[in-house]
C-alpha cells in the first residue's frame, strides 16, 4: 500500500488547452475568467462571453473555452477595440480578482485555512459545460461549493473526472430515449492538471484487481474553492483500469466499486501528496465511504499496537456522512465475492480483520453472512454523525436503518437531518436579480441571510414588476422550447419532441406546468397520464387551456422508464396536446434555468415517502414559480398554503390506492383552484392574487432554502460538532 505524504509540497497547475485558444492582448483577462466558475453565478460574468457572439455562445453550449476557441478573430478585435466592454471587462476583472484574494473565515472551531473540510462526492453539477453530473446529487454538490465559497469556508472538494461524463439524451422518431457518450476532454474543459516542482503530473496509487492503478489529478477553481478530480486514463495503466473513470454510474457493479475506491482511498492519499490536513471528512452519499479504510490503514500504520476498533474510533472522530436516499434498494450494495475481488487479503489483513468481520462492517447485521454488503451502513459505523437531507428524510431515514440500532428508539437513532438548498445566484433569473438590485440596492444577496428583512424587502416591490420579469421569462421559454424542438426530420409519428413547424407550439399566455425530473417509478411520471380523456380536457379547454414542459432522463438500463417516456412523447388523440405538450431533450442545467424561471407551475409527484428532498423546486420558487406538490421531501417544510399547491395530505398507503388518491387530488386541485386563480385577472390583466401567491413564495422559500443557509448549517451542527 502506498503510503501518505504528510508534508507539503510545491505545486504548480497547468492549464489544460486543447482548443488552441489566441486572443487579443486587451482580452486576456477573459481566459484567466474562463478557468474559473465564479463567472457561471455573476450575471456580468455570463454576458462577457455571451456578448462576444451570442449565436455562437448557444451554439458551443454555454462553454466560454470553446467560444474564445471558435470565435472569429474579426468578432474578437471588435471586442478588443470596443472601450465600452473593455469597460465592463476590467470591472468584472477587479470584483474576481478582489473575491478569489479573500482569507478564508474563521470558524470559530476545527474547521480552518490549515485544517479546512473535505467534501467527497461522486459527481459535481457546476456548469453544463463540465459534464460530470447525472441529476440531483451532482447539482447539489455544485451549489455545495458555491455556498462555500460565497461564505469563504475553508473546504476542498474531491471527486472524479469522467472521460465521457455521463450520456447525451436523444429521443428517436419513435419516441424512445437513445444514449450517446462523447469525450468531454474535446470540448474545452476549465480544468488544471496538477503538477509537482518538477512539471510532472502529480499521482496517486491505489491497488485494484491485484495491480496498482494510478490516478492523476485535475483541479476544478469553484470561485474560491478547489475541486480536485482523479483521472485513471493515463499511460501507466492497462485499457481496464484506464476506463475506471471513463463512465459516469456506468458499467456493472464491480466498475462501482473499483470507482468509489479510487474516489475514497485515491482521494485521501490525493489530500495527503498535497499536504492538505483536513478537520473534518464529509462523505456525501455513501460512494466514497471507502476513504474511511484509508484513514483506518494511516492509523493502525502509525499505531502498530492497536486494533481496528481503535482505529475505528479515530476515524469516526473525523468523518460525517449525508445519506440521499431514502429506500433501501437507492444504495450501493455489492456482494462479498465482488468485494473481495476489488480487496485484496492483504489490504483486509492490514485492517486487523479477518474477511468475514470486513464484510461485516457493510451488513446490517454483521453475523449475517448472506447480506450484501451495503455502502450506507458502512458509512453509518465509520462516521460520527449521519444525516438526512430534509426532516422527514431523516424520519424515513432512521425508520430505514433502525436494525443497526436494537436498543435505541426510533427517536434516538443517531441520524438527524440538514435540508438541501439552493445557490440562489445560480438559479435566481437575472431579470429579478436587476429588479432585485434596482428595488433593494446592489447588496440584495445579504438581505437573503436575513428571512425577516427579505420578507419586508420583497413586500415593497410592486406586483407589476413581479409580473413583467415574469412575463419576459415566459416570453423566453417558449422561444427557448420553440428552438429547441425545431427539426427537418420528424420521421412519420407524431411525437412531443420534434416539430418541422413550431410557430404554434405552447404560448406566453398560457398557464404553463413544468414536469423534469429523472425518470423513475416512484417519480411517477405516468400519474398524470391516468386520466387521458380528463388531461386533454384541460389543454384543449378554449377559455382557460394548460400547457405542459417536461424534460428528463431514463437510466440507459432502465426499461420500464423509458417505455414510460415513449407513452408520453406518443400521445396523439384529436387534441391540441402536440402543441401544448413538449419535451426537451438532455435536460442539464442550462435547460433547467430556462424551465424553473420561466415556467408559472412546478410540479412533482413523488410516491410518499420516496423524496428525499427534491431541489428543482426551490428554484423554481427562488422565481416566483409556485411549486404544485405531493407533500414529501422539502415541500412539508415549505408549503405554507400561500406560497404554493400541495397535492393530497401526508397520509401513505398502498402504491395503487395511493396513486389513485393523489391523481384524483391533482386533477380536483388544478380544476378547482388553480386554473381559476391564474386566469382571474384584473383591469390591468395582472392575475393579483397568483402575483401575491408568487411574491410569498419568494419571500419565504429564498432563505429558507439557500444553499448559504444549508451550508451555514453544516459548518455549525456537523463539521464543528
Amino acid at each position: 500500500m502506498q503510503q501518505a505524504v504528510s508534508t507539503s509540497m510545491d505545486l504548480t497547475f497547468h492549464t489544460f488547452k486543447p482548443l488552441g485558444i489566441s486572443l487579443p492582448e486587451p482580452l486576456k483577462d477573459l481566459e484567466r475568467v474562463a478557468n474559473n466558475f465564479y463567472w457561471t453565478w455573476q450575471p456580468d460574468g455570463v454576458e462577457l462571453f455571451r456578448s462576444i457572439d451570442p449565436d455562437l455562445w448557444d451554439e458551443v453550449e454555454q462553454n466560454p473555452q470553446r467560444l474564445l476557441a471558435d470565435a472569429s478573430q474579426l468578432r474578437l478585435w471588435q471586442k478588443a477595440n470596443d472601450a465600452e466592454y473593455l469597460k465592463r471587462l476590467g470591472e468584472f476583472t477587479a470584483k474576481f480578482d478582489a473575491y478569489t484574494a479573500a482569507r478564508p473565515i474563521v470558524t470559530g472551531g476545527a474547521v480552518s485555512e490549515e485544517n479546512p473540510a473535505a467534501y467527497f462526492c461522486a459527481e459535481y453539477g457546476i456548469h453544463n459545460s463540465l459534464p460530470i453530473y447525472s441529476g440531483g446529487l451532482g447539482i447539489l454538490a455544485g451549489d455545495h461549493l458555491k455556498s462555500a465559497s460565497d461564505l469563504n469556508l475553508p473546504l476542498v472538494a474531491v471527486g472524479l473526472l469522467y472521460r465521457y461524463g455521463y450520456f447525451r439524451q436523444k429521443i428517436a422518431h419513435d419516441g424512445w430515449q437513445e444514449e450517446n457518450y462523447t469525450n468531454i476532454f474535446n470540448s474545452g474543459l476549465a480544468i488544471e492538471q496538477v503538477q509537482n516542482g518538477s512539471s510532472d503530473a502529480v499521482k496517486v496509487v491505489v491497488r485494484i484487481r491485484g495491480r496498482e492503478v494510478y490516478a492523476q489529478a485535475w483541479l476544478v477553481r469553484v470561485g474560491r474553492i478547489k475541486l480536485y478530480l482523479l483521472d485513471t486514463n493515463i499511460n501507466e495503466n492497462n485499457e481496464i483500469d484506464r476506463m475506471i473513470t471513463g463512465h459516469l454510474y456506468g458499467g456493472n457493479t464491480e466498475t462501482r466499486i473499483v470507482q468509489e475506491k479510487v474516489l475514497g482511498i485515491g482521494g485521501v492519499r490525493l489530500l495527503r501528496e498535497l499536504g492538505i490536513k483536513p478537520s473534518v471528512f464529509h462523505l456525501n452519499e455513501g460512494h466514497s465511504a471507502f476513504l474511511t479504510l484509508e484513514l483506518a490503514h494511516e492509523y493502525l500504520l502509525e499505531h502498530p499496537k492497536t486494533t481496528f476498533e481503535d482505529a475505528q474510533r479515530h476515524v469516526r472522530a473525523q468523518c460525517v456522512f449525508t445519506t440521499h436516499t431514502p429506500v433501501t434498494a437507492g444504495n450501493d450494495a455489492f456482494s462479498t465475492d465482488e468485494l473481495h475481488s476489488c480487496f485484496d487479503s492483504d489490504f483486509i489483513a492490514g485492517l486487523k480483520l479477518t474477511d468475514q468481520e470486513f464484510f461485516g462492517l457493510g451488513r446490517i447485521d454483521p453475523a449475517d453472512q448472506d447480506e450484501p454488503f451495503g455502502m450506507t451502513p458502512f458509512a453509518l459505523r465509520m462516521c460520527r454523525s449521519a444525516n438526512g437531507v430534509s426532516k422527514k428524510h431523516g424520519e424515513v431515514s432512521r425508520g430505514l436503518w433502525k436494525d443497526m440500532y436494537p436498543s435505541l428508539d426510533a427517536a434516538e437513532i443517531p441520524i438527524t437531518y440538514v435540508t438541501n438548498g439552493v445557490h440562489a445566484p445560480t438559479w435566481i433569473a437575472p431579470a429579478y436579480q436587476s429588479l432585485f438590485a434596482e428595488k433593494l440596492g446592489p447588496d440584495w444577496q445579504r438581505l437573503i441571510n436575513d428571512a425577516n428583512a427579505w420578507r419586508t424587502a420583497i413586500d415593497l416591490i410592486p406586483d407589476e414588476d413581479f409580473w413583467r420579469v415574469h412575463s419576459g421569462l415566459k416570453n423566453m421559454l417558449v422561444a427557448f422550447v420553440r428552438q429547441r424542438t425545431m427539426a427537418k426530420e420528424t420521421g412519420t409519428q407524431d411525437t412531443i419532441n420534434e416539430h418541422r413547424d413550431t410557430r404554434k407550439l405552447c404560448s406566453p399566455e398560457v398557464l404553463t406546468i413544468g414536469f423534469a425530473r429523472r425518470v423513475a417509478a416512484y417519480k411517477r411520471w405516468n400519474l398524470m397520464l391516468s386520466d387521458l380523456d380528463r388531461l386533454l380536457k384541460l389543454v384543449d379547454d378554449p377559455l382557460r387551456p394548460v400547457q405542459f414542459i417536461f424534460a428528463g432522463k431514463a437510466h440507459p438500463q432502465d426499461r420500464t422508464a423509458k417505455q414510460i417516456l415513449q407513452q408520453l412523447m406518443s400521445i396523439n388523440h384529436d387534441s391540441n396536446w402536440q402543441n401544448r405538450a413538449v419535451f426537451v431533450e438532455d435536460y442539464d442545467q442550462e435547460v433547467a434555468r430556462y424551465l424553473v424561471q420561466g415556467v408559472d407551475v412546478w410540479m412533482n409527484l413523488p410516491r410518499r415517502p420516496l423524496e428525499a428532498s427534491g431541489t428543482s423546486g426551490m428554484k423554481a420558487a427562488m422565481n416566483g414559480v409556485l411549486n404544485f406538490s405531493v407533500l414529501d421531501g422539502w415541500w412539508i417544510e415549505g408549503y405554507n398554503a400561500k406560497n404554493g399547491f400541495a397535492i393530497g395530505d401526508l397520509a401513505v398507503d398502498e402504491d395503487a390506492e395511493m396513486d389513485a388518491e393523489d391523481a384524483s387530488a391533482l386533477y380536483d386541485m388544478l380544476e378547482n383552484v388553480l386554473i381559476p386563480k391564474f386566469y382571474s385577472r384584473g383591469d390591468d390583466g395582472i392575475p393579483a392574487a397568483w402575483v401575491a401567491m408568487m411574491k410569498n413564495a419568494i419571500a419565504t422559500l429564498t432563505p429558507q432554502f439557500s444553499s448559504d443557509r444549508m451550508v451555514a448549517e453544516y459548518l455549525k451542527r456537523i463539521y464543528n460538532a
